[in-house]
This record gives C-alpha cells, sequence and structure tokens, in this order.
C-alpha cells in the first residue's frame, strides 16, 4: 500500500506559529535573544518550513544558568518552608492546567505530535506537575534505633542536591518537564533545563508561567543548545546530579564526563519492548491496541511495543487484522484532530527510519508487509511500517528504530515468547496480553523489564504515582511516585549523644 503525500494547510501552520513563544534563553530571569553557540533554524517538520530562529547557549551560557540556579537555592527556594513551596508548586499547576491548549498547539509545531497525542501528552505532564506539588511538604526522616549508651537516638533528614540538570528529550519534551523537574522543584532543588534545539517552546512556556506564579528567579534556567551545552551542565562540579532521557550512546558520554566529579546521574533511555499476544486475550482489543500503540506519535517513544510477538495457533490471523488496523491509519496533517499518523521529527530522523528499513528489507530480516517507504511531499512522513516472520537476531529485532515500524514474530510456547522477549541489550517495558491470571503471575518476574503492563488500554504508560524506569541499555533510575521524588533528595544521618 502505497501513501499518498498528506495535504499541510502551510498557512494555519504559519498563523499558528506566531502563538509559539519567542525563542530565548532564560537565566535568573532574563531573557536572552543571542547565545555563544549561534542560531538553530526550527523547521516545522510538516511543512518543512523554518519556522522560528532559536539562540542556543554554550558553556558561558550555562555557567551563568548555574550560578543564577544556586544563588536562588541558597537565598530562597532551599531556606523557603516546605508547605510554601507547595503552595507555589500548587499555583504553578493550575497555570500549566490554564494554558494547556498552548502546550498542546506547541508540541505539535515543535516535533510533529498529532492534536490528540499532543492532549494525551500535555494531560500526563500536568498530571505528573500536579501529583508532586503535592509531596513538597511530605517528605520524611526516620528515627533510627540508639547503636550504643553513649548515643541518646539518630535520625535522618532528607536534602535537596541544590542544583539539579536536567537534559530534556525532543520526542516527548511537556511529559519530560513534568516528570522530572516538578520533582526536582518539590524537593526544594532548583534547575537547569537544557532542552534540545528542536523542542525549546514547551521549556521556555513552562518557564514564563513559574514565574507568572512566583516561583522566584533563578529557580528555573533554561538553555536551548546541542552537545557543548549539555558537556558543560554534566562537566560542571557545581551542579549536584544529572537527569537525561535521551540513546544509549549518549548516556555513556554523561556516564563518563559525570565520572570526572563523581555526579550521580538518572537515566531514562531507550527501549525495544516487547508484546506478548497470547490466543486465551482478548484478541480484538489486543490486537488493536498492538497494531496502533506501537505507531503512537510516529513510533518516537521509547517505552513502546514495537516488538510483537504472536503465539503460533493465531499467528495468521493476528497477522491480517494488524495489517488491517495499520493499513486504516490516517496520515496527515497534525493540527487535524483526525490525524493518527504524523510526520517524523526532523529529516534527519526521517532519512534515519528510512534507511534502517531499507536495512532490514536487504538483510532479509522480516518480510515487508505494508509501508517501508517515505512519503513524498511536504514534511517528514514515513508510512506506517510492518514487518513479519522477524528473525529475532536481526537488527530490527535488536535496535530501536524510532519509528513508526512494527516488528511482528511467532512463538509456540511461553518459554520461548520469554527468550524472544528477552532477547535484547535494552530493559523499559514489557506487555502481556492474556486472560490466564495463573500465565501472567508466572510470566511478570521473567521479563527483564522495569515495567511490565497487562492487558493495556488506551490508558498512559507514565502514570506519576507509579515508578517508570529500566534496566540495561534503558537506563536506571526511577520516575514517578516516592521513588521518582527519591532521586532528587540525599539522606543525612544524625546521631545525638546521650545527656546532649
Amino acid at each position: 500500500m502505497m501513501r499518498s503525500a498528506p495535504t499541510i494547510d502551510s498557512a494555519r501552520h504559519e498563523a499558528a506559529a506566531k502563538l509559539l513563544p519567542k525563542p530565548r534563553l532564560i537565566i535568573g530571569g532574563a531573557d536572552l535573544t543571542e547565545g555563544s553557540e549561534g542560531i538553530f533554524n526550527h523547521i516545522n517538520p510538516a511543512t518543512g518550513r523554518q519556522q522560528a530562529a532559536v539562540p542556543l547557549g554554550g558553556a558561558q551560557e550555562v555557567e551563568r544558568a548555574i550560578a543564577s540556579a544556586q544563588s536562588a537555592f541558597r537565598s530562597s527556594w532551599g531556606p523557603m518552608r516546605p508547605r510554601d513551596r507547595r503552595r507555589l508548586l500548587g499555583k504553578f499547576s493550575e497555570l500549566l492546567f490554564e494554558h494547556r491548549e498552548e502546550f498542546e498547539l506547541i508540541q505539535t509545531l515543535e516535533m510533529g505530535l498529532t492534536a490528540t497525542n499532543s492532549v494525551n501528552h500535555t494531560n500526563i505532564a500536568l498530571d505528573w506537575t500536579a501529583y508532586y506539588s503535592g509531596w513538597a511538604d511530605k517528605l520524611e526522616g526516620l528515627v533510627v534505633s540508639a547503636y550504643s549508651p553513649d548515643e541518646e537516638f539518630g535520625y535522618t533528614i532528607p536534602e535537596p542536591y541544590g542544583v539539579i540538570g536536567h537534559i530534556i528529550t525532543w520526542n516527548a519534551p511537556f511529559m519530560s518537564l513534568g516528570m522530572k523537574v516538578a520533582p526536582s522543584l518539590a524537593a526544594g532543588n532548583c534547575v537547569v533545563i537544557k532542552p534540545a534545539e528542536f523542542t525549546p517552546f514547551t521549556s521556555l512556556l513552562f518557564a514564563d508561567l513559574a514565574r507568572e506564579a512566583g516561583i522566584p528567579e533563578g529557580v528555573i534556567n533554561v538553555v536551548p543548545g546541542t552537545g557543548a551545552a549539555g558537556e558543560a551542565l554534566v562537566s560542571h562540579p557545581r551542579v549536584g546530579k544529572i537527569s537525561f532521557t535521551g540513546g544509549p550512546q549518549t548516556a555513556t558520554r554523561i556516564m563518563t564526563t559525570a565520572a570526572q566529579t563523581l555526579k550521580p546521574v538518572l537515566f531514562e533511555l531507550g527501549g525495544k519492548s516487547a508484546n506478548l499476544l497470547f490466543a486465551d486475550s482478548d484478541l480484538d482489543k489486543a490486537i488493536g491496541y498492538s497494531s496502533l500503540f506501537a505507531m503512537s506519535g510516529c513510533g518516537q517513544g521509547c517505552a513502546l511495543p514495537t516488538r510483537l510477538l504472536v503465539e503460533d495457533i493465531i499467528y495468521d490471523e493476528v497477522i491480517e487484522k494488524v495489517l488491517a488496523h495499520v493499513e486504516e491509519i490516517k496520515v496527515g496533517d497534525p493540527l487535524d484532530t483526525d490525524t493518527y499518523h504524523g510526520p517524523l521529527v526532523n529529516e534527519a530522523a526521517q532519512e534515519r527510519v528510512a534507511n534502517m528499513i531499507e536495512r532490514a528489507v536487504e538483510q532479509g530480516a522480516g518480510a515487508l508487509r505494508t509501508g517501508g517507504s517515505k512519503i513524498a511531499g511536504p514534511g517528514f512522513f514515513v508510512e506506517p511500517t510492518v514487518f513479519t516472520d522477524v528473525d529475532i537476531d536481526s537488527e530490527l529485532a535488536q535496535k530501536e528504530v524510532f519509528g513508526p515500524v512494527l516488528a511482528v514474530s511467532k512463538f509456540s510456547s511461553e518459554e520461548e515468547a520469554v527468550r524472544f522477549a528477552n532477547a535484547t541489550e535494552y530493559g523499559l517495558s514489557a506487555y502481556i496480553q492474556s486472560r490466564d491470571v495463573d500465565r501472567v503471575k508466572r510470566l511478570v518476574p521473567q521479563l527483564n523489564a522495569g515495567t511490565v503492563f497487562v492487558n493495556k488500554g488506551p490508558t498512559p504508560v507514565s502514570q506519576p504515582g507509579r515508578p517508570f524506569g529500566g534496566i540495561g541499555l534503558s537506563g536506571f533510575g526511577r520516575e514517578g511516585g516516592k521513588a521518582g521524588i527519591d532521586e532528587f533528595i540525599m539522606t543525612k544521618g544524625v546521631g545525638i549523644g546521650a545527656g546532649s
């Protein structure tokens, strides 16, 4: 099935772009329209046209931002009573909600997220921010039993690191702010945010609304930039911790640099999540979910179920229905609410995904059943693509595509399903589609993944009260719940001598 070029209303996109926040850096409450690393010409992924010139910061701007954050931590945010932080963060959360439609539009314009997906991402970010605003005055220490007669008692104190460096992912920028920055602030830290040059606008509006909510200047600093800014942030001795979402290769470089100052890091990295579909599942629900969710956000999601493993006795039936679902996906203008499949973030991503599909065909990694090509016309579109009979050891099954490609393989037993699911170096998420409770209980502990989802429907994989994170090449550390705020505090132990 060859897809025709989608109809893109460029005039509508250009009019919408006028609502984007002014491109700039935000340091200590000051707006800087120039940066030492020059300008990034931001291209609208749907139209292929430039829509903004983004100033990029480097080492000198990062230095200023860290100094600003450190000053705010010492003078205002750090000493502030936790209940006052909670009130400010609650007001901030309410302002974010009031401006939700702006965030929805921004995400579509800056990275091509469809209107429907943008609503979902926005709702998740709002939920996480509201959830963590309530944690600000609920961090507690412990009383520790006395160890010896000369010690009356001991206790612990949760303390913030001071300055946290956040390197924000481009594929879910608003979600990333909610998952990372909100708990950092609730714990009492100040932050330097380095958004990707592709997606700076969400972070800018986020910081603007924090200022409007009354959060002191310098608590949130935004330095759009490339690798130079990231390197400066990671290497700086006054940054207490780095939180990064992205790919394993970049994470390796960050970890190497952070090691020079023995700086702790939190990594939420890539995934190649297996989705185990058994014959005893609710097939219609499971097939629809498995077909469409893998293509969500044009496949640009780390936790998406991009490997579909199907029990052999239903394999042919499942393939037929998967192809029918995928071929009905509407590819179009991401501003249209009925569009499910929009563009990739940029031309480089389009070329990378197309090349990976081409290699899979050349290597005989599987049978290309639908899609497989770039779509001509404006913007950076790739067809929704399905490979079947995929070789478990192939690049297609082992490496993250980060594009609209579903790889389908069959298994004949639980043991084989688990072996295939665990046959990658990633370990972010795994999925099970089965109505057999005993089977689910057997399989969950066997799957090498930070999170396992069972019989999932349209609810988001990221929920604020539940820890989320990976193992292996998918990183370490957790975002969500108490574990998510614990990432941004240190525990100090205190011993009180007898007679004190």
